[in-house]
């Protein structure tokens, strides 16, 4: 994979701030779109959501999901163009015994301050999506598989 390749996936999981988020609700598929942190090596992200919302039946320990990311879509621009990563894994809940629990509280707080609030409501959970698999469209006919490998490298960048 190309670095500019590599800069462009990073870019859009450092500047992007909401994922569309696809889960299994009774082998069914369902779309939220929630905020989102990128961890510092780029093998996952973090969202918090409520137990209430209804994608949260689909955030059980292992479940698969897939998220959409892309950059903003100008109305003056092809919108075949917009460059977009659709990342798939799975989903781990950030338990508050977790000794990660604090550091990714204080991460998505840090990128959403107006969040804090809402760490102190029973109905919300921190969830980790581990990126196992993803892929690149960087405009018309440009893709690109992107493998766990792949992840490793963006964070050296």
């Amino acid at each position: 994979m190309e670095k500019e390749e590599l800069s462009l996936v990073r870019k859009l999981l450092t500047d992007c701030r909401v994922l569309s988020l696809g889960v299994l609700i009774d082998g069914k598929p369902h779309v939220g779109l929630l905020p989102f942190v990128t961890a510092t090596d780029y093998r996952s992200a973090l969202i918090h959501a409520s137990q209430l919302a209804r994608h949260s039946r689909g955030l059980q320990p292992g479940s698969p999901f897939s998220a959409l990311i892309h950059a903003s879509d100008e109305q003056q621009n092809d919108a075949l163009q917009v460059p977009r990563v659709t990342i798939s894994g799975t989903v781990q809940l950030v338990a508050q015994a977790d000794a990660d629990f604090e550091s990714s509280r204080q991460a998505f707080i840090d990128r959403f301050p107006s969040s804090a609030q809402t760490f102190h409501l029973g109905d919300f959970n921190l969830y980790r999506l581990h990126f196992e698999w993803g892929r690149l469209v960087s405009g018309f006919a440009r893709a690109i598989s992107l493998s766990p490998d792949i992840f490793r490298e963006i964070s050296a960048l």
